[in-house]
């Protein structure tokens, strides 16, 4: 009876044995490959190569582009946050005068609304640079509607107006510059969007 059960456990170890080199080789010997039919009707064997990122250098118009959209980037993360302050300080402005009929009393509203905006931002914005500069004034545009023209003459009247944008003439900007998004400013708007999502800000749909 013994010997009869150690036949029937060499025979099980003979079959497991047979099995397993069978799967071996089924596991060496085959290799799965996709098939592609083409228009014609032929199949032939695909497969998907790893993707490879080839790298080259830049000539001198890409490195000249680049260094512009750099600029360009970099001033509009100085200079973004003063444009969103100068919105809301300006939606609190025009709240606070909405039931002031008085000239006079408007004036010294406003007044004193200027003393503390130079005291918050006097020491940070004399410290850009000109195209910084520029770049603001086109987000204040971006921010509230308004170019910055509109917003002193509306505030402080034509004349100073007038004088601030003969100055910014003379350093060679404009205070009645506009924001285009879709054209001229297309680039901007991009980098603005990123900034937006940075800080925290709500996009503008």
């Amino acid at each position: 009876m013994k010997r009869i059960q150690n036949h029937i456990i060499f025979c099980f170890f003979l079959l497991a044995l047979a099995f397993t080199t069978k799967a071996q080789q089924v596991t060496l010997d085959t290799l799965r490959v996709s098939a592609y039919i083409t228009p014609e009707g032929d199949t032939v064997g695909q497969s998907w190569l790893l993707p490879v990122e080839v790298l080259g250098r830049m000539n001198a118009a890409q490195r000249q582009a680049h260094a512009e959209w750099t600029r360009l980037r970099n001033a509009v993360y100085v200079t973004f946050p003063y444009a969103k302050a100068a919105s809301r300080i300006m939606n609190e402005i025009n709240a606070q005068l909405v039931h002031v009929k008085d000239k006079k009393q408007r004036r010294a509203l406003i007044r004193s609304r200027e003393k503390e905006l130079k005291r918050d931002f006097t020491d940070k914005l004399t410290k850009l640079s000109v195209y910084q500069g520029k770049v603001l004034m086109k987000l204040i545009n971006r921010e509230t509607g308004n170019n910055c023209y509109e917003i002193i003459d509306e505030y402080k009247g034509f004349v100073a107006a007038a004088f601030w944008q003969t100055i910014a003439v003379v350093f060679g900007s404009n205070l009645k510059q506009s924001y285009d998004p879709a054209t001229k400013d297309a680039e901007m708007e991009k980098i603005v969007r990123d900034v937006e999502r940075m800080y925290g800000y709500a996009g503008r749909g």
